[in-house]
């Protein structure tokens, strides 16, 4: 399966499609995809919690792909706090960049990493990264991901749940793209602050 195909393939009416195929497994699929995502970050997120809230409805499907997200970023964290000192993360520790928002992601903590977990255009692959190579808590980092994920899933959920409705529905879907830009907006303006303190520390 090449890649093209792939990105073909990944629609919602084919997401939801899987989802009802292995619905005999109860909430598996929809938690496990969401899962998976943290991973593999070029599998579509917003996809999957679309697919979710239309599947299971808004409150189920938003809890389905919570925990899912939330799961996997914290594994992710896990597994990089773990081998994290092996000679494959050398160079990434090495790097002045990543040394530098390590340091500010350990003095800044639950905040700053909550925020940037609440919006849906951060690279939350990254975070999870630079958060498991730092000298942030355990339990902190667990905190900022179930609170921070909490927000954009839900964020998410509410924008794909009955996406026929936007499309009969101009005003929501006038809102909804309101919404998407300020995040999208929002989200820039934390990055270039996060990269202007990089700068000069650098």
């Amino acid at each position: 399966m090449d890649l093209d195909f792939f990105k073909d393939w990944i629609t919602i009416e084919n997401v939801m499609e899987l989802i009802e195929k292995y619905r005999s497994f109860g909430p598996l699929p929809g938690i496990l995809l969401p899962f998976l995502e943290a991973f593999f970050p070029f599998l579509p997120l917003f996809l999957f919690v679309m697919a979710n809230a239309n599947a299971f409805g808004l409150g189920w499907g938003f809890l389905f792909s919570w925990v899912g997200s939330a799961a996997g970023a914290y594994f992710v964290f896990l597994l990089i706090r773990r081998f994290g000192e092996t000679r494959v993360f050398n160079f990434l520790r090495r790097h002045q960049k990543v040394q530098s928002l390590m340091t500010w992601v350990e003095r800044r903590g639950f905040g700053p990493l909550f925020i940037l977990l609440c919006f849906p255009f951060t690279p939350s692959a990254v975070v999870n990264i630079v958060a498991g190579l730092s000298k942030i808590g355990v339990y902190q980092y667990m905190l900022a991901v179930l609170t921070g994920k909490a927000v954009m899933i839900f964020i998410m959920s509410f924008i794909g749940y009955d996406i026929v409705s936007l499309v009969k529905q101009p005003v929501r879907t006038g809102i909804v793209c309101v919404i998407i830009a300020v995040l999208w907006y929002a989200g820039k303006r934390i990055e270039e602050k996060m990269k202007d303190k990089i700068h000069m520390r650098g």
